[in-house]
This record gives structure tokens, C-alpha cells and sequence, in this order.
């Protein structure tokens, strides 16, 4: 089932199953369907608990940038305040200005039960759903003026656009064989499946876990593939009229347009 989180034509808030008239099937808690409504604007799936990031998690990815290969999930947070809505725009920060914003597209999973010391033969059973989620990153902040900490760099506001759905489990039993695909401005930058990845979902979950209570809503972000801006030559930046699009297979695209921060 895929699940959208919207306002209608009044402004009200409902979550639905979307249909392919511009409407969705309004979800009650218990998921029993009470009728339909008109989609006004879609949200992000969710306002998500906590919101963590998997660095370095495509072995492509990491050829591309000369690292090696973790031995343990390379793990960091971004704010709450990064959260931004499908179609709504990336602002390109100019009050603690960057002009290195590189685009990450992702697979992110939503934990659907509050878990600790999960293992990975269990670890899918804790999850809502999948989405898509950008992980836009700051790398002049990232590599040069933080210290080598990624939390600054990836937190600015509308950092993290997810959406825009969330599938439920049923409709993807395998994590990590799916299609992902970026473009900017209809060319493709990234092109992968997720079977690529160093650390599999469950065992992200797992380890995220252990000894560690991981609360229903927090999304996480699961690594991003080759092809990123800053491992380009030249280099790709994001700029005001840019527009990312990426779509995973069983979820769908998660577009935005890119524009300056108004100060």
C-alpha cells in the first residue's frame, strides 16, 4: 500500500491511499478507509522523530571518493528543521552561505515501532515503510568549516525533502533490490540499485539499534550512490532553477526545485 500525507482544498491534514484522480482515500489509525478526499498539497510522509544518516554506504560511491570501505555504519543526524515537503523548494543557504550544495538521492526507511538490540534477521519486522529522501549537502561546510562534522553542513533548512509517499513493506520485501535513480534538469546523475550498498537495510536497523532505543518515526537515511556533485569533474553544484527529481521503483519520484534562501 502506498500512503500519502496531504491537505485537501480546506487546508486540513489527513494521511490516504492516493488514486489516480488527484484524490486519496482518507486513513483512519487503524488504516479503515473513510472516505475520500481531494489532494491539495502533498507533505512529507511523515514529521519523523529523529532523522539519521548513513555516510559512505555504496561501495561505488566510496571508490569515487578515495575512502575505503567502513568496518561500522559511518552514522550522523540531521535536524528536524531540514525536513521539506515533495515539490517544495531546496533554498541554497546565503545567510551562513554555501555555495557547494550537492544532491544525495536515497532510499530512507521509516521505523514503524519503537525497537533496541534488534538483530538483522528481525530488523525488517520494525519497519512502517519506504520513501525517498534527499540528503542535501553543504560540502564546502561538510569538508572545510566544521571540523570534518557533518551535522552543520546537512542541516540547513529544506535539507531533507522525503516523499512523496511512504510504501508499506508488503509492496517491497527486499530492500535492496531497487532501481534509484537522480536527475537534474532531466539528466541522469545518479543511476543505481540498491543491492550496492555496504551495509544492508537490516543491518543498518540493527546496528542503529544496539544498545540504543530506535523511536517509531525516525527515518533513516540509508547512503546515497555514485555520481554525487562533488566527485564530478567538473564539479556539480546545485543553482537557482536547477530542478532534482529522484525515483526509486515500488515508491515513485521525489521532485523540488532549487532556489537562493530570501534573506
Amino acid at each position: 500500500m502506498k500512503i500519502v500525507r496531504f491537505l485537501d482544498e480546506t487546508n486540513n491534514e489527513y494521511l490516504g491511499k492516493p488514486t489516480s484522480d488527484g484524490k486519496a482515500v482518507v486513513l483512519t489509525p487503524q488504516d479503515a478507509e473513510v472516505g475520500e478526499r481531494t489532494i491539495q498539497k502533498i507533505l512529507a510522509p511523515l514529521v519523523p522523530t529523529a532523522i539519521i544518516g548513513i555516510g559512505l554506504n555504496y561501495k561505488k560511491h566510496a571508490d569515487e571518493t578515495g575512502g575505503k570501505y567502513p568496518d561500522y555504519p559511518i552514522v550522523f543526524y540531521k535536524g528536524p528543521n531540514s525536513l521539506q515537503n515533495p515539490f517544495d523548494p531546496i533554498e541554497l543557504p546565503r545567510g551562513l552561505r554555501s555555495d557547494q550544495v550537492d544532491f544525495e538521492g536515497e532510499l530512507a526507511v521509516v521505523i514503524g515501532q519503537t525497537c533496541k538490540n534488534v538483530t538483522p534477521e528481525n530488523a525488517l519486522d520494525y519497519v512502517l515503510g519506504y520513501t525517498i529522501g534527499n540528503d542535501v549537502s553543504a560540502r564546502d561546510w561538510q569538508m572545510h568549516r566544521s571540523g570534518r562534522q557533518w551535522c552543520r553542513a546537512k542541516s540547513f533548512d529544506t535539507f531533507c525533502p522525503l516523499g512523496p509517499v511512504l510504501t508499506t513493506p508488503d509492496e517491497i520485501p527486499n530492500p535492496n533490490n531497487l532501481e534509484l535513480v537522480t536527475k537534474i534538469n532531466g539528466e541522469v546523475v545518479q543511476e543505481t540499485n540498491t543491492e550496492d550498498m555496504i551495509f544492508s537495510v537490516a543491518e543498518i536497523i540493527s546496528f542503529l539499534s544496539g544498545s540504543s532505543t530506535l523511536m517509531a518515526g525516525t527515518v533513516i537515511l540509508t547512503g546515497t550512490p555514485s555520481g554525487v556533485g562533488m566527485a564530478r569533474t567538473p564539479e556539480l553544484w546545485l543553482k537557482p532553477g536547477d530542478q532534482v527529481d529522484i525515483t526509486i521503483s515500488g515508491i515513485g519520484t521525489l521532485s523540488n526545485p532549487v532556489i537562493e534562501e530570501a534573506l
